[in-house]
């Protein structure tokens, strides 16, 4: 059964409001759909500190390895667990803060016209057959939403900055059941390299 939505809120959708969002540009047509994967600590799952991170309830001390996430503003609008739980911290009409420094198709800050979705996992093991069930209906409730175009992951965005999701996402098995007039969008080509390292020297130079 489709979900019903409510303000860019996705009924049947676990809500989580996460504080780390702002306001998409005016005119924005949101045409990209970026997938990711996280887990906390890297390669444990179920810990529920991915949620813990986007709400910005996170421990740093907890952890050794958390110390580099101190004060990290981050986000995505979904999560998707390894049971295919979904859970949703941003509304789709807002922009999460998910992609960072990014381009697609020659257009930079791709967290302006997506919405990022993260999938629960580590780029050295499969992800679950619960996780692409839940990933397919996604999909198409956010169609009904939104203009969706083209799937893409993170590191097809971010090369050589990012790596999901990684080499044991099934792409092909994503192009299947993805809807009419929706493409991934995963060739080296897709990102402008060009483009994306002259942003990176303007912010270096600090021309904002």
């Amino acid at each position: 059964m489709a979900g019903a939505w409510r303000e860019g809120w996705l009924s049947g959708a676990f809500e989580r409001r996460s504080p780390h969002f702002d306001a998409r540009p005016e005119g924005t047509s949101v045409d990209l759909l970026v997938l990711h994967y996280i887990s906390l600590p890297p390669g444990v799952f179920g810990t529920g500190d991915p949620e813990r991170l986007f709400l910005g309830t996170l421990d740093a001390d907890a952890r050794p390895e958390y110390a580099p996430l101190r004060g990290l503003r981050v986000s995505s609008h979904f999560l998707i667990e390894r049971t295919g739980r979904v859970s949703q911290f941003v509304s789709v009409h807002d922009r999460a803060w998910h992609a960072g420094l990014s381009n697609f198709r020659g257009r930079n800050a791709c967290n302006d016209f997506s919405v990022g979705v993260e999938l629960e996992g580590c780029g050295d093991r499969p992800f679950e057959d619960a996780q692409y069930a839940a990933l397919e209906a996604l999909v198409q409730d956010l169609r009904r939403e939104l203009p969706l175009r083209f799937v893409t992951g993170h590191e097809h965005i971010a090369p050589e900055r990012k790596a999901d999701p990684g080499p044991f996402f099934d792409w092909e098995r994503v192009r299947r059941f993805l809807p009419e007039g929706m493409e991934t969008a995963i060739r080296p080509e897709d990102c402008c390299r060009e483009m994306l390292a002259e942003r990176m020297r303007s912010l270096a130079a600090g021309r904002g």
